[in-house]
């Protein structure tokens, strides 16, 4: 039964790197991911504090 196998080569298996996929003009830094975060939070308290 082990003979009824197809093996595919196994040359490049998933390790095809796409360098203008990777590349963006967008650059965000972890910095900036948490500041946003804190002032989302900081928005979201406000805005809970003045509807109530």
């Amino acid at each position: 039964m082990a003979e009824d196998r197809i093996s595919a080569p196994q040359s490049s298996a998933g390790l095809i790197r796409y360098y203008d996929v990777t590349s963006s003009k967008v650059r965000i830094t972890p910095e900036m991911v948490v500041g946003f975060s804190i002032l989302v939070i900081v928005i979201e308290i406000v805005v809970g504090r003045l509807l109530k």
